[in-house]
């Protein structure tokens, strides 16, 4: 492990880090995999939300992305990128910004799994002449959202929606709760099988499906043939996090992202570590609990970026973090002023409290990104 540079202990804490060297190998080794599967990755912008990252994870500015907000597809617009999928469903009241997008040539996919929806953008359309490209929601999994492959409402809507319908999205979400390779790869196939199913189901009904869109960090990473599959997505696979480690789809030395954070203080009779950075830094998302292993609110590490074995913030309130010290530490190891990096158990989430990102360059200089926000 490299030691620290020195520049690392001078931003005020807590701050949101990110490893340029660690990102960049992740970036690429998915962008590999995925193309020598037969297919391309459409990556999901969403996790780190920054123009800068956008550079790193697309091609060119044609290039397919995904996001997750429309502050985002209009940010990345202005910067000009024109292939974008904003992979929520559709709130009729946003089709006046989606048309506005359109309408500087931004090829803006949408997202829907209901005939309200689908009415919504007939009628939109039909009022202001926009034309729209609409993508299907289905659900592979039961996990949230979408139509199931075999409902008769598939053909219902896409009929509906006639010159407007162009392809099949789903989200494994419920890849997450996998916990063996073989349970990943199983799960990828489903995913892939539905929009298989959905396309055939279509195409019987003498409708066109140009685009099959599948995804998610697990089943990107697990998937063993993507060839019919136009497209993969995935998102949080830049800098990975607590979560995907228990999942088995990266270890520690891949994950990219952390909170740099101060000790404030000790509770001697706890044996307790007090530190700046709180939920307000770290996120509320405890999403390690209900895994094989629970990091708490994030895994401890050294400034230099290495893992304090059986250390973890243990409990938050808005701008404190306590962690427990086990038996094999002791209060004076972690003096006032001495500084640590946290592992966040979902780095979407912990990105999404810090309007600015710390750089950890290739070689070791400094540099910042600033957040996209809002809605």
């Amino acid at each position: 492990m490299k030691s620290a540079p020195d520049w690392i202990s001078q931003p005020d804490t807590p701050y949101l880090l990110i490893d340029e060297a660690k990102l960049k190998s992740n970036i690429s080794y998915l962008k590999q995999r995925v193309e020598s599967l037969g297919s391309h990755l459409r990556p999901h912008l969403k996790t780190l939300r920054t123009l800068e990252s956008a550079e790193y994870l697309l091609d060119s500015k044609s290039a397919p992305a995904t996001v997750s907000t429309l502050a985002e597809a209009e940010a990345y617009a202005k910067a000009g990128y024109t292939d974008l999928l904003y992979a929520v469903g559709i709130a009729p009241a946003k089709l006046k910004r989606v048309a506005a997008l359109r309408q500087q040539g931004i090829n803006l996919h949408i997202l829907l799994d209901n005939m309200t929806q689908a009415q919504a953008v007939i009628d939109f359309a039909g009022e202001s002449g926009q034309d729209f490209s609409v993508f299907i929601e289905i659900d592979s999994d039961d996990h949230r959202g979408g139509i199931k492959p075999q409902a008769p409402q598939l053909i219902t809507i896409a009929k509906a929606l006639g010159s407007h319908f162009t392809g099949l999205m789903t989200h494994a979400g419920g890849s997450y709760a996998c916990n063996t390779e073989q349970e990943l790869k199983t799960f990828a196939k489903q995913e892939c099988d539905a929009v298989r199913i959905a396309r055939n189901n279509l195409k019987t009904a003498g409708i066109h499906c140009a685009m099959t869109s599948v995804g998610s960090t697990p089943t990107a990473h697990f998937g063993e043939d993507f060839s019919d599959i136009g497209e993969v997505r995935a998102g949080v696979y830049t800098t990975f996090d607590l979560v995907m480690k228990n999942i088995g789809v990266c270890d520690f030395s891949d994950i990219a992202m952390s909170v740099v954070t101060t000790v404030i203080g000790h509770n001697k009779e706890k044996n307790w570590l007090l530190t700046d950075s709180g939920w307000m830094a770290l996120s509320r998302d405890r999403g390690t609990a209900a895994q094989s292993q629970d990091f708490g609110y994030g895994q401890v590490c050294k400034i230099d970026g290495s893992v304090l074995d059986d250390l973890c913030v243990n409990s938050t309130s808005q701008e404190h973090g306590v962690i427990e010290l086990s038996d094999a530490y002791q209060l004076e190891d972690f003096p006032v002023g001495h500084q640590l990096r946290i592992m966040p158990n979902h780095a979407c989430a912990t990105a999404a409290m810090h309007p600015v990102y710390h750089m950890l360059m290739s070689d070791g200089s400094h540099n910042t990104w600033q957040r996209i926000t809002g809605w």
